[in-house]
Parts: structure tokens; C-alpha cells; sequence
């Protein structure tokens, strides 16, 4: 972790409304019911008013205490508490109530468990589905320390859409991830793809910790090399005074060049923007609209994550 007291001031590209209004009050009363944990609170996201007024939230599963020390989250960091076997329940209880068609979830990290939580991502993905067999499931994953028997029972739950984010380039991985590692990253990506062809798989990464240009835009060859189908790119704002400095806020103009080059590549997809964040407008992103089962307007720039 970084302390630094120099103020950052934000271009107005990036200043969002409080969150508030009815409907983001009823999610976040049903969340409290169910105790469960959304990583839209848990990681400061900036767009949590956007998407809970659209009645939509990321679950994150398995507590909220991370055993990994990443200087761009605020997730808290320690020893986690016991799995709660129930929890797939609840998550799948508060899709029902909320009416939902597509579904993401995520986790911290649990390094302390061999299978890093696999089991439960697995079982939220069936517990969904048997209330309600249409429900697209997005899960974003961790790596699971390179367990790849953990990523196959994952993927054998078979999500609509498979995310893990890389989200910086290979350079700064000490820096940002320290204990993740790049190639290990890709070769999740590679592996799901491999096991099940026909499924979405998705990455992300942040922008404005200090890389190049160059080295983005090998990100970007690299996964696609890999075999992902749908990548998020936005920019990195510092949670916290203990977090890693922002370097710099990258122009709107740049995410449309890093639009432009991605689909070059061959992505399905990439929202690019400086609030983007791997959740926003997820539903939107396979090419499928959530409410309507029509194609997704073309991509412009937004301004949520």
C-alpha cells in the first residue's frame, strides 16, 4: 500500500450522483435481509446508484474479508470467516425477489481454502437456476492459486459468461497484484475456453497506474490469444489515501482507440470508459438486452462501471 497526501482532482468525466432513490434503498434492505455482501459496496464502486436504481447488483460470495492485499481494493484484507453453506440459497432467494434474468458473482479471494470456493460459486450457479432455469449467470472469479480441478467444477456449473480479470499489465503485477501472476491469469482463460468452447469468457483491466500504451495493447493481444471473448476497460480511482496513487485519468478519446483496437482483435465486445467497471452493463455485453431479449445498442462511451 501507497500513502500519499497530494490532492487528485477529477476530471468531470468521472463525478457521479449519490446513490439514493427507492429502488436502490429496496436492494440494499433485501441485502441486509439476506446478508449477503455486494462488492458494488464492499469495493467503493462508483456506479453502485446507477445499477441498484436499474434493480441490478453483483453478489460477492464467500465474506467480505479477502486473504490477498491488492493496492488498487478496497476489500478488506485478513483472515477470512467459515464458507456458509446457505449462502448459494439466499443469493438465489434475492434473484427471485428482485426479478432478475441475469445474475453476476463474484467473490474475495480464499487463499485459506484449497479449492479457493469453487464448490460455492458452483452451487450459487445451480441454486439460480432451479428457481429460475432462464437466468443468465455471470461469475468473476479468482485464479484458485492455479487449482484447475477448482476452475472445471465451475465451469461444469456451466455460467452464461466466465470472468477473470487481469487488470493491469504484466509489469506492475508486483505493485498492484502481488500475489497473482499474469501468465497464471491467462492460462485460466485459455483453460475455460478450451473446456467449454461455447461459453462467453471476459476479462478486464484497470487503466492509469502507470503503464504504456504499448504494454495495454499487449494485454489486449495477449487475451485474445487466450481465448477471451468480452473485455472491460476503465479507470482505476483510488479508494482510499492508503491505496495505490492514481497516475494519471486517462481522456474519454482513449477508451474509444482502446474500443477501436479491441475490436480489431476480434473481441465480441469491449466496454471501454473511464467509469467502466467489470459488472457494468454486463447484460449487455454478450449482445443479449437483459429486459428485452433484443441486440444491444453498439457501444458508445459511458459513464459507469
Amino acid at each position: 500500500m501507497v500513502a500519499e497526501t497530494r490532492p487528485e482532482r477529477k476530471p468531470e468525466w468521472l463525478k457521479v450522483r449519490f446513490p439514493g432513490g427507492e429502488r436502490y434503498q429496496r436492494v440494499k434492505a433485501l441485502m441486509r435481509e439476506q446478508s449477503l455482501h455486494t462488492v458494488c459496496e464492499e469495493a467503493h464502486c462508483p456506479n453502485a446508484g446507477e445499477c441498484w436504481n436499474a434493480g441490478t447488483a453483483t453478489f460477492m460470495i464467500l465474506g467480505d474479508v479477502c486473504t490477498r492485499s491488492c493496492g488498487f481494493c478496497a476489500v478488506a484484507t485478513g483472515r477470512p470467516g467459515t464458507i456458509d453453506p446457505l449462502e448459494p440459497y439466499r443469493v438465489a432467494q434475492a434473484v427471485r425477489a428482485l426479478g432478475l434474468d441475469y445474475v453476476v458473482i463474484t467473490s474475495v479471494n480464499r487463499d485459506d481454502i484449497a479449492s479457493g470456493g469453487a464448490e460455492a460459486f458452483a452451487a450459487c450457479i445451480k441454486a439460480i437456476r432451479r428457481d429460475g432455469p432462464d437466468v443468465r449467470v455471470e461469475v468473476l472469479i479468482p485464479d484458485f492459486k492455479g487449482n484447475w480441478d477448482a476452475l472445471a467444477q465451475v465451469v461444469a456449473a456451466r455460467p452464461f459468461v466466465l470472468n477473470h480479470n487481469v487488470e493491469t499489465v504484466p509489469r506492475l503485477y508486483r505493485r498492484v497484484r502481488p500475489q497473482a501472476i499474469y501468465a497464471r491469469s491467462l492460462e485460466l482463460i485459455r483453460r475455460a475456453k478450451e473446456a467449454a468452447p461455447d461459453m462467453l469468457t471476459k476479462s478486464g483491466f484497470m487503466v492509469g497506474l502507470g503503464e504504456s500504451r504499448e504494454e495495454l495493447f499487449g494485454v489486449m493481444r495477449d487475451l485474445r490469444a487466450h481465448g477471451c471473448d468480452i473485455l472491460t476497460i476503465g479507470q482505476y480511482l483510488r479508494p482510499t489515501m492508503q491505496h495505490l496513487p492514481v497516475d494519471r485519468y486517462y481522456e474519454p478519446a482513449e477508451y474509444r482507440a482502446f474500443r477501436a483496437y479491441g475490436e480489431e482483435l476480434g473481441f465480441t465486445h469491449v466496454e471501454a470508459g473511464p467509469l467502466v467497471r467489470s459488472s457494468y452493463h454486463a447484460e449487455k455485453q454478450t449482445g443479449v438486452d437483459r429486459a428485452r431479449g433484443v441486440a444491444a445498442a453498439p457501444p458508445g462511451d459511458v459513464s459507469g462501471g
